[in-house]
């Protein structure tokens, strides 16, 4: 029996030891992490907290809408862009960005640090999502010139970095790029206007380009198909389809495929930007615009091409120039409309045995309308050749990929992949998840600004914090003695931990300390020290109540902690919703508070509590010395205390005197 009670005295005295060692590993671990991140990770990370606007400044962005002739912006509209910027801001991973108005149609946004320029370009893009059947496609005409030489007239080419895009089933990837070859007949099969599509423009000939080729399937060609020499049977027909809703009544094609679409006048907002005269048809637009002209005086340039193209109306074709410029392509009306997306993330392609290619993509998922415009579209597609079976899809007025179809996509899930790096897909996620703007902007200006507070006011607040630290360490040592230096201990730890979690979240969640974040940290204090106080009154009123110490901690300890498990768990639940319901400041101070109650309730499980048990078993506080803290006379105990040992001590001297001291 002794020895089985001796045994259960011991045990306990190696708990506390792994508990502190596993808490002083999470540490090392910790700042392990944050001096990996100065030495290894692009951007380099560093050993100071981030800080935000009110402290450190940053760069203020004011952008104005992008509107067309008669075009104009509302209130709804503008507050509808804020909302999503913000939202972008966010996803991208800034913390205390400010995004507000300024007067009736600008928005001003204000980023933290010096912002990179993908934040800032993805701050004034629509990022309109829609996918289009292509017609036809054709190189720039500023290229036809130089693909007409002979030399060039053989290999099909594929231009490095062009995107080679899919939807989510790997039959669909994008097939090769169109090689060129000596000028042919306008009537050759492999010409890029068909020839039942330039029957369908007889006052409008259909010019002469280079001939092109394109796989039918997704498997890349090896050889490149030569232009017919004798006229050519007409271009393979569009299969039999459901025809648009009043096609017939309206005089338009019967589906978003016909090439009938490319005799169709320009829209007006073609004319009106002075990309193309009245009567002009998109057979003539695709023809004689180029992707790469960025002068303004050899005509309309590739950035005012790719703005109004963004604008083009829905139920009528378009002309886009592809990501690389090394295509214009002719499409027919909007088929899937990105305002259908429910979901977009980013992640590396798998091939059909679930193995990682190494190749970045975007993933879409539709909702049920989407589902189906998507699975019709791509029913249609499957069925036709060439250049006709291919989906162009939008982003912005430019065609980020035309993959081909070689079934159909009934699941509501596609796959847009080539060209992606990790930032450009999340950044493009991100737009695409927040929905489109609802028009674009450019920006305005772009300033510096120097911080609002200032290292004076962060001064200021750390003196604040520093002050209120003290305070709670003298009121430690004079209400528990040699006991108060535990809560010394407990605070420098937790303040170890606070300013390890803050810095590294710099890192890894670009979040920045603000004024705010500064007061919450400074609230923390008192909720630390509210929680040691809890443990060590519990574990006197055991000593009141005649255990010996070592029983009084633990049973101390075992009341004491649900009290403090509730504790934390009302504040950190009052942090959570604070945070989600407020904005800007308010949600800083929030997310700190919350921060520093975990990390209170880690230092009083694997420090605080395993510390006192250690204490414990020294005679310096397990005889209660009158300095520890727990001396039984100061606390007012009255009758017997077990010390150990068959001793058992009387806590009141006074009637220990009377009764003749020790038993």
């Amino acid at each position: 029996m002794a020895t089985r009670a001796t045994r259960a005295r011991r045990a306990p005295a190696s708990k506390p030891k792994r508990t502190l060692i596993l808490l002083f590993l999470i540490i090392a671990a910790l700042f392990g992490g944050i001096a990996a991140t100065t030495v290894w990770a692009k951007p380099a990370g560093q050993w100071t907290p981030k800080l935000g606007l009110d402290l450190e400044g940053g760069r203020q962005v004011v952008l104005e809408p992008v509107l067309g002739r008669g075009q104009q912006v509302s209130s709804g509209q503008v507050n509808q862009a804020v909302n999503i910027i913000r939202q972008r801001v966010d996803g991208t991973g800034v913390a205390e960005a400010e995004v507000s108005t300024l007067g009736d149609r600008s928005i001003v946004v204000a980023i933290p640090g010096n912002p990179s320029k993908e934040i800032l370009d993805s701050l004034a893009q629509s990022s309109k999502l829609t996918i289009r059947p292509v017609i036809a496609t054709t190189p720039p005409v500023a290229d036809a010139a130089a693909t007409a030489k002979p030399s060039t007239s053989s290999a099909p080419s594929t231009p490095s970095g062009s995107p080679s895009t899919a939807p989510a089933k790997p039959s669909t990837s994008a097939p090769a790029k169109p090689s060129t070859s000596a000028p042919a007949a306008s009537t050759s099969a492999n010409a890029p206007f068909p020839e039942a599509y330039a029957k369908a423009a007889p006052s409008t000939p259909a010019p002469s380009t280079p001939a092109t080729s394109k796989p039918a399937t997704s498997k890349p060609a090896t050889t490149s198909k030569t232009a017919a020499t004798t006229p050519a049977a007409p271009a393979d027909p569009v299969p039999a389809q459901p025809t648009l809703p009043g096609a017939e009544d309206a005089g338009i094609p019967a589906t978003p495929s016909d090439p009938q679409w490319g005799a169709k006048p320009v829209a007006d907002i073609w004319v009106t930007n002075g990309l193309a005269k009245k009567g002009t048809t998109y057979q003539q637009l695709m023809s004689q615009f180029s992707c790469r002209n960025t002068d303004p005086k050899k005509g309309p340039t590739a950035a005012k091409f790719r703005e109004i193209s963004a604008q083009a109306p829905e139920d009528e074709p378009s002309v886009a120039c592809a990501k690389d410029g090394n295509e214009v392509l002719l499409m027919g009306p909007v088929e899937v409309d990105g305002s259908t997306i429910t979901d977009a993330s980013f992640g590396q392609r798998t091939n059909q045995q679930g193995i990682a290619t190494g190749e970045v993509a975007v993933n879409l998922e539709f909702n049920e309308e989407g589902k189906k415009a998507f699975g019709d579209m791509t029913r249609r597609l499957s069925s036709l050749k060439q250049d006709q079976n291919r989906s162009a899809i939008n982003v912005d007025g430019v065609v980020i990929s035309a993959p081909g179809t070689n079934g159909p996509i009934v699941d509501g899930r596609a796959e847009i992949s080539g060209g992606f790096t990790s930032d450009s897909a999340k950044t493009l996620a991100d737009q695409l998840k927040f929905g489109a703007l609802p028009f674009s902007f450019k920006e305005l200006t772009s300033d510096q600004i120097s911080p609002q507070l200032g290292t004076d006011q962060l001064q200021k607040g750390l003196i604040a914090g520093a002050i209120g630290l003290l305070l709670v360490v003298l009121y430690s040592l004079f209400q528990y003695r040699a006991l108060g230096l535990v809560t010394v201990a407990s605070l420098i730890v937790a303040g170890l931990l606070t300013y390890g979690a803050v810095t590294f979240l710099g890192y890894a969640n670009n979040f920045r300390l603000t004024m705010a974040g500064i007061t919450g940290l400074i609230v923390a204090i008192g909720i630390t020290a509210d929680s040691f106080i809890v443990y060590f009154e519990r574990v006197r009123d055991e000593v009141r109540s005649g255990r010996p110490l070592r029983a009084a901690v633990e049973t101390g300890w075992a009341r004491a902690r649900r009290t403090i498990l509730i504790s934390d768990a009302m504040n950190f639940i009052a942090a959570a919703v604070l945070y989600v319901l407020s904005e800007s400041s308010v949600k800083a101070f929030a997310f700190t508070l919350g921060v520093t109650t975990l990390i209170d309730l880690l230092v009083v499980v694997m420090f605080t509590h395993p510390v006192l048990s250690l204490l414990a078993r020294t005679k310096f506080f397990g005889d209660g010395h009158k300095w520890s803290g727990f001396d039984p006379e100061r606390l007012g105990a009255k009758g017997a205390t077990y010390a150990g040992r068959g001793r058992v001590t009387i806590a009141d001297r006074k009637a220990a005197a009377a009764e003749g001291g020790m038993l």
